[in-house]
């Protein structure tokens, strides 16, 4: 693969110069990220040790929520010490590691709400069929699957950012590495890559956003559907909004940068992580029962 080797690091300019600014995103975003984590962890261990939540809806939002933690992980921490630091300095080999890693847990988030979906429009449409089209091992399965599909569409993402050269400048107009900003420094012309791009990232979030658009629909259209959709699934319907919206026009966007374009980046990387975990416990009555069954249980051994 052709790499230059003049350029072995690169230059975050984050979200802002301004000191004052920079202590402001500092304090707001490790509040956000210490609330993902909190929140998320929160989720997997509810659901982990709950004998309530044993039903394939939990088991897909248990996946949903370690995506997220990690999703979150792979920007969040930089970003907060990146805020302290006078250069924003990060090696090509650790950029690269973090489009991987970005695009990784993006991917496999975007698969379990397909799957989180797909189980809603069969329980909701095919009741009587439920158990058996979404028994345990058919869930095991397509989580493997979600993986491996999230595995391959990340290769795929780094061998396109390894194949560009950079012979300098070196800032990324960013506060992390992804190949839209990556493709401003390339000493290549980059249309062939940025079509690339948009084939696979932008198809990706685009098509996903049409399949649980029509699977919404659909589950609209059945007798039980139209009782049950807005009553208990109108949490999965804000989370597709607020992760793909952002996600859809950061990559069918063209690769100039564009001052709007870093703020919809912290509401799709640092945002919905966060909200995700709100959304599905204070929505969900079941979450919160587990939730309390297990804390009263803790308190109650430790009480003894």
């Amino acid at each position: 693969m052709q790499q230059n080797k003049s350029v072995t690091e690169f230059i975050l300019l984050g979200l802002t110069q301004d000191p004052l600014r920079q202590k402001v995103v500092f304090i707001i975003f490790l509040i956000f990220y210490t609330g993902t984590v909190v929140g998320n962890l929160l989720i997997i261990v509810t659901i982990k040790f709950s004998r309530s939540l044993g039903s394939p809806t939990y088991f897909f939002l248990f996946y949903l929520s370690i995506a997220d933690t990690c999703f979150s992980t792979s920007i969040a921490p930089r970003l907060i010490v990146d805020t302290l630091s006078a250069k924003k300095i990060i090696s090509y080999n650790e950029c690269m590691m973090q489009v991987f890693a970005l695009h990784l847990f993006s991917c496999m988030e975007i698969f379990v709400l397909i799957l989180m979906a797909v189980d809603r429009y069969v329980a909701i449409c095919k009741p009587l069929r439920y158990p058996t089209i979404m028994r345990r091992q058919v869930c095991i399965i397509l989580i493997i699957l979600a993986w491996i599909g999230s595995f391959i569409h990340s290769i795929a993402q780094i061998v396109l950012a390894l194949k560009l050269p950079f012979c300098g400048p070196n800032l990324i107009d960013h506060y992390c590495c992804d190949l839209q900003p990556l493709l401003n420094l390339a000493c290549m012309d980059t249309y062939m890559i940025n079509l690339l791009l948009v084939s696979n990232s932008g198809a990706i979030c685009s098509s996903s956003f049409l399949l649980l658009i029509i699977l919404h629909s659909l589950r609209n259209h059945s007798a039980e559907g139209r009782e049950k959709v807005f009553s208990t699934h109108t949490s999965h319907i804000i989370v597709v909004i607020l992760f793909f919206g952002p996600c859809i026009f950061i990559y069918t966007s063209p690769p100039t940068t564009f001052p709007m374009d870093k703020m919809v980046a912290v509401f799709y990387t640092i945002g919905t992580p966060f909200l995700n975990p709100l959304i599905y416990t204070l929505r969900n009555a079941e979450v919160k029962n587990a939730m309390r069954k297990l804390w009263s249980i803790k308190i109650t051994s430790e009480s003894k």
